[in-house]
């Protein structure tokens, strides 16, 4: 059997907590992530856009997008996993989780929402602007 590639985390604490946040807030994207997503990678197919590639060091960088809600995604972004392939060593590096604002706040305390999306409580009405100017425009 081919040997499989082991997970390392750039901040381990910073990267679960986004991961819970994921999960609290959209359980369908930790799914996929968790059963679907970490075993193929642990496999070596890697999943995503490939966005960096340095041919000395041997590592590619990968930007992964997990399933988002459309409105979520155009107030908030993406949530994108972001991380690195050492191909020598047979190690994934898992650098980030983004939109990090909101994941964040969503693990520091419990997150509201506004006609179904979640509103951050730094800036709730730049938020509720955002899904209403969305909901007109889609009217």
């Amino acid at each position: 059997m081919e040997k499989s590639y082991i997970f390392e985390y750039l901040d381990e604490n910073d990267f679960r907590k986004r991961e819970r946040s994921v999960r609290k807030y959209n359980m369908l994207a930790y799914k996929k992530l968790t059963f679907e997503y970490y075993p193929k990678m642990r496999s070596g197919c890697f999943l995503g856009e490939k966005v960096a590639e340095d041919k000395k060091a041997k590592t590619e960088s990968y930007e992964l997008k997990l399933p988002t809600d459309s409105l979520f995604a155009k107030v908030h972004g993406e949530i994108k996993v972001h991380y690195t392939v050492y191909l020598e060593k047979k190690v994934i590096l898992l650098t980030n989780i983004t939109p990090e604002g909101i994941l964040d706040e969503g693990h520091r305390a419990e997150l509201s929402t506004y006609k179904g999306v979640m509103i951050s409580k730094s800036h709730p009405e730049k938020d509720m602007f955002k899904i209403n100017l969305l909901n007109m425009l889609n009217k």
